[in-house]
C-alpha cells in the first residue's frame, strides 16, 4: 500500500482504470449508459468509460480507508445539488452503482467482506494488493522519466 500513497492519484486511477477494463475484471450493466452517477448531478457523465473510472477510484478508496462500505462511499462521491435560488443541498451518490462495482470486484477477487471489530464493510484482499502495487510502481516509474525528460 505504500506503493500506492506515494503516486499521483489522478494518473493511477487512470492506469487502474485501463488494466480493470483490458483483463475484463469490471464490466459495466446494460443500463449504466443511461444513468446519472448521483442525484446531485444535471447530466450523465461524460466519458463512455466512466464506470471503469468508478471502479479504479474506489479500488484506490477500499485500500486507503480500510473496511469501506456502500454508505462511506456513497457520502465520499457524493456532491452538492444546485437547487437553483434555495441554498445548495448535499445528496449522496447513487448506491446501486457502488454496490455493483463492489460485486463485481469481490467476483474477480480483488477485494472481499471483513468484520473488524465493529466495523464491517470490503478490504482488499493479497491479489488486490499486489494488482494496485504493480500498477502504482509502473506508474511511479513513468513518472520519473517524465521528470528527467
Amino acid at each position: 500500500m505504500t506503493h500506492i500513497l506515494l503516486v499521483n492519484a489522478q494518473k493511477l486511477n487512470h492506469k487502474v482504470a485501463q488494466e480493470l477494463k483490458k483483463q475484463k475484471l469490471v464490466e459495466p450493466t446494460a443500463w449504466a449508459p443511461f444513468v446519472k452517477t448521483a442525484h446531485a448531478k444535471d447530466r450523465l457523465p461524460d466519458t463512455q468509460d466512466w464506470w471503469y473510472n468508478r471502479s479504479a477510484a474506489i479500488l484506490r478508496s477500499i485500500a486507503k480507508l480500510g473496511p469501506v462500505g456502500t454508505e462511506k462511499l456513497r457520502t465520499k462521491y457524493g456532491s452538492s445539488k444546485n437547487r437553483g435560488h434555495k441554498p445548495s443541498k448535499f445528496y449522496p451518490a447513487s448506491g446501486n452503482i457502488i454496490r455493483k462495482i463492489l460485486q463485481q470486484l469481490e467476483k474477480s477477487a480483488l477485494v472481499k467482506q471483513t468484520e473488524k471489530s465493529n466495523n464491517k464493510g470490503r478490504i482488499l484482499t493479497p491479489k488486490g494488493k499486489s494488482f494496485l502495487d504493480k500498477i502504482a510502481v509502473q506508474v511511479h516509474k513513468e513518472s520519473r522519466k517524465e521528470e528527467k525528460a
